[in-house]
């Protein structure tokens, strides 16, 4: 097991930082477009202290510690999440499916929309679990590379698959086996989170675009091209361009692909790296084409008949929001029963509804189909098999590979 130590980030990776705060994933709800509150900025207090060193010093700590489990004498669950990432009853004041659980087992959920991005978050738990201490949560969700910074510490606990029966046997081929999770021993995935091609028919008035070298490469579309401001999406994407596997790429590889964006940078190519704030130009027609995240372009597509998306031949790229139990959790076996209750095909079609995100569960499409066919017919949200087939991953990547991605990159963006 990996020994934690206080991160100490580059300048590159704070800048990464203060563009997710500011215009990345961070800076929108996961119902970005339709949900989002006036405003939408988040306090980016303690970003510094991030920076800077860290935490004290931490106290050594076994991998997987468990408190005693209090679940048979302790009916609840403490449930920390993603803002706007559960289904809401037409009042704003109820999850459907959270009251449902409660009143099929008894257990009560306290659930708290207290993340906003991964690096605050992380920010807030790293004392408590650094030091073996209970965090007070039982269940949260964090992206994939946050996850497997928290296995690699040692401070996420192994799941009982005893427990875990539905999720065992309906969690979605594509999901199964990341490299920081091998066959998903301490997470479960709570949504995927596909990057696509999006583009605005109207604006592109006729000019076929079906990869990433029709974004870089057509002069036709010069200063109206968008690339994410989000390394792993934009890179990664890139790379499958380049016939190479976002999954095994090596540092040449990486290099090779800044070099291919930097020469659209210089040209004019691409008019700018931007977070969910592309939603806006791609509606109208400022972007003709751009890289996307799936979720906005479902929502898009809803309100605006000129937007679409392709999956480009060589593949696209999914990372996903997963579901782990922090060290020291008093409620073990609650929260494994929730999240196996996620992966029951009725259960996960009306979250699914409701985010429109990647649903990581297998069998839910004719559930989905009984709330919204329209949903249950899309592939951005039930990945068909030819779909699922091309899906990748951004491998995992060490501190020092992070720390030098970040940097080229932020110097490609001019972040």
């Amino acid at each position: 097991m990996e020994q934690y130590e206080p991160d100490r980030l580059s300048p590159a990776q704070v800048a990464a930082m203060r563009r997710s705060f500011r215009n990345g994933r961070a800076a929108l709800s996961r119902r970005s477009l339709l949900r989002a509150s006036a405003g939408g900025a988040l306090a980016v207090g303690g970003l510094g202290a991030l920076s800077a060193c860290g935490i004290p010093a931490a106290g050594k700590t076994q991998g997987g510690v468990s408190a005693e489990d209090h679940s048979a004498k302790e009916k609840t669950i403490h449930f920390s999440n993603w803002t706007e990432y559960m289904d809401v009853d037409d009042s704003g004041k109820h999850h459907p499916t959270l009251d449902a659980f409660t009143k099929r087992t008894g257990i009560s959920v306290k659930y708290t929309e207290d993340i906003n991005d991964n690096v605050e978050f992380f920010g807030k738990i790293k004392p408590q679990l650094a030091a073996g201490q209970d965090t007070g949560r039982d269940l949260i969700v964090v992206t994939d590379w946050l996850a497997a910074r928290l296995i690699r510490f040692g401070w996420v606990q192994k799941l009982n698959a005893s427990n875990l029966p539905h999720a065992y046997a309906n969690l979605s081929a594509q999901f199964r086996s990341p490299d920081w999770d091998p066959g998903r021993a301490y997470s479960y995935p709570w949504q995927g989170i596909s990057t696509v091609i999006a583009f605005n028919k109207k604006a592109l008035n006729g000019i076929e675009v079906k990869s990433v070298s029709d974004l870089l490469d057509n002069p036709k579309l010069k200063g109206r091209v968008g690339f994410l401001s989000e390394m792993r999406d934009s890179m990664g994407m890139t790379l499958l361009d380049m016939g190479k596997d976002p999954e095994k790429f090596t540092d040449d590889d990486f290099d090779a692909a800044i070099a291919r964006l930097q020469k659209a940078v210089d040209k004019g190519q691409i008019r700018r790296f931007t977070g969910n704030d592309y939603t806006s130009d791609l509606t109208k027609g400022d972007l003709a084409a751009c890289v996307a995240w799936a979720g906005d372009i479902v929502q898009l597509k809803a309100d605006s008949p000129d937007v679409d998306f392709v999956i480009p031949d060589s593949g696209y790229l999914t990372s996903t929001d997963n579901m782990l139990i922090p060290n020291k959790a008093r409620h073990k076996t609650n929260a494994e029963r929730l999240m196996d209750y996620y992966y029951e095909p009725a259960p996960a079609a009306q979250l699914a509804a409701y985010i429109n995100y990647v649903c990581p569960v297998d069998g839910v499409k004719d559930e989905l189909a009984k709330i919204d066919k329209s949903a249950a017919d899309n592939p951005l949200i039930i990945p068909d098999k030819a779909m699922a087939a091309k899906s990748h991953a951004f491998r995992s990547l060490t501190q020092k590979e992070e720390t030098a991605y970040e940097e080229k990159f932020a110097k490609l963006t001019g972040a």
